[in-house]
């Protein structure tokens, strides 16, 4: 393990104000106090569920009766009045709750400085551990980085030059829902009968993505198979986040769904949809209509708050097409691995067979999360800010509303700000904090061969509220 560096911490208005901006404190949220005991109360209600980041295995026991918690030294103390002298301070904290028999028998820890990339604390925090979601930081890093916040994924209807033959195109946008898709059905009917046509025959093209359309993990309801073209990230209910019924053939469904709006906006489609290419146009036609996702920026937020498998698959592939690469499943890894190597983060040992995190073939370390976090929070590098301002709040919004509102992990909730990861016998947790001095500090914590997330989480917690003030 390397030796624990002392805590030299100064006041940091500016990485407070870093923070701030980034969402560690959220307005009229969690600093609320009427707000805050509503939330905290609807999260005490709350069932533990699986989540979207989960994968299917065995059914885990039902929870035990909790453990007495490791007792731990105040660390805010350490940071109130440090003491160059004694290096073993944060040592002192983490040592004991890393040893929780919660956290099975593999575990691995890194806390750094993000404001100079210092590591404070860390055990094992360079080997290769098996990530869960927590590598969806990695994911969205790379397509900030190789795309930019601003970046829209499109889906667009392309017509032959006499209108009269239509294809719905795929771009690659899973949170294309049934209202873009009806407006994007007007916008097509309205240019059609601008060319007094009233009559189509559909294609639809999906062919932009590459290699398997199912996850190695088969068929389930954490992820759709993973194609070009999908309406609502191919949900068969109304959720917008978590485990759902998933359509077989997203891009069918989609195509069937255009065709029967089409045909409501006054223009009749011939016959089923079927699968083929964009017709030939002139190389400076435009499309005849076209809808847009949302700001990259936003998706990134969505993917991390909700742990959203499929949206982080379409994000791990626009990084594929950004780098030139297969929209597969091993372009898509290829593209990861070359924009996080750009950015100077310690890859060694890491490997991406996925974007989402279900695939037991990732690998990453602590180090090279807590190094994505610090890439995150620099200045320098505001692309990258929606890492930060997605992870979700500790008590309060997405994966880890139902966490941090019981002690001795009370603390936490408002404060911490975490990637969640959680398959059978793999549970992690990877985000930042604030101390009272203001400096922004990241954390990941990885264990592997976990006996329960029932006892793996809370440990988790109580490591991560330990850095809490």
């Amino acid at each position: 393990m390397p030796e624990p560096r002392t805590w030299q911490l100064t006041t940091c208005s500016a990485v407070l104000g870093l923070a701030l901006a980034a969402g560690a404190v959220t307005a009229a949220g969690p600093w609320d106090n009427g707000q805050r005991k509503a939330e905290r109360a609807r999260a005490a209600a709350a069932a533990p569920t699986g989540g979207a980041h989960h994968a299917p295995g065995p059914a885990a026991a039902g929870p035990p009766r909790p453990a007495p918690a490791p007792s731990a030294p105040g660390v805010l103390r350490a940071l109130a009045a440090p003491d160059s002298s004694r290096p073993g301070d944060l040592a002192a904290t983490l040592v004991p709750l890393l040893a929780d028999p919660g956290l099975g028998t593999l575990r691995t820890a890194s806390v750094v400085d993000a404001t100079t990339g210092e590591q404070l604390y860390g055990e094992g925090a360079t080997t290769p551990m098996t990530p869960a979601s927590t590598v969806k930081i990695a994911t969205t890093v790379a397509a900030l980085a190789a795309l930019g916040p601003d970046h829209r994924i499109p889906t667009t209807v392309a017509a032959s030059p006499d209108g009269r033959a239509l294809t719905l195109v795929g771009g690659g946008d899973p949170t294309l829902d049934t209202a873009r898709l009806k407006k994007l059905a007007g916008d097509t009917a309205r240019a059609l009968k601008g060319r007094g046509v009233t009559a189509v025959r559909l294609a639809y093209d999906a062919s932009l993505y590459q290699g398997p359309q199912h996850h190695p993990i088969g068929p389930n309801e954490n992820l759709a198979p993973v194609v070009a073209l999908m309406t609502d990230g191919g949900r068969l209910d109304d959720s917008d986040s978590g485990p759902a019924p998933r359509s077989a053939d997203p891009a069918r469904a989609t195509a069937t769904a255009f065709a029967d709006l089409l045909g409501a906006a006054g223009v009749t489609v011939q016959g089923a949809p079927a699968p083929g290419r964009a017709p030939r146009a002139a190389p400076t036609a435009a499309p005849l209509a076209r809808s847009y996702s949302e700001p990259l920026s936003a998706l990134v937020e969505r993917t991390l708050t909700h742990s959203d498998n499929d949206l982080a698959e379409a994000l791990a592939r626009q990084t594929a097409l950004a780098r030139k690469q297969p929209a597969s499943f091993d372009g898509a890894g290829r593209a990861v691995r070359a924009e996080l190597d750009a950015l100077g983060v310690p890859t060694a040992g890491a490997r991406f067979a996925d974007g989402s995190g279900l695939s037991r073939a990732d690998r990453v370390s602590a180090a090279l999360l807590t190094a994505l976090l610090t890439r995150a929070a620099d200045p320098a590098r505001p692309t990258l800010r929606p890492v930060l301002t997605g992870l979700p709040v500790g008590g309060f919004s997405g994966t880890l509303k139902s966490r941090f509102d019981t002690a001795p992990t009370a603390p936490g909730a408002g404060l911490i700000r975490a990637k969640t990861g959680t398959l059978t016998g793999v549970n992690t947790l990877a985000g930042t904090v604030v101390t009272a001095e203001g400096r922004l500090l990241a954390f990941a914590f990885l264990a592997g061969r976990t006996p329960s997330p029932y006892t793996a989480q809370p440990a988790l917690d109580r490591l991560s509220a330990a850095l809490v003030p």
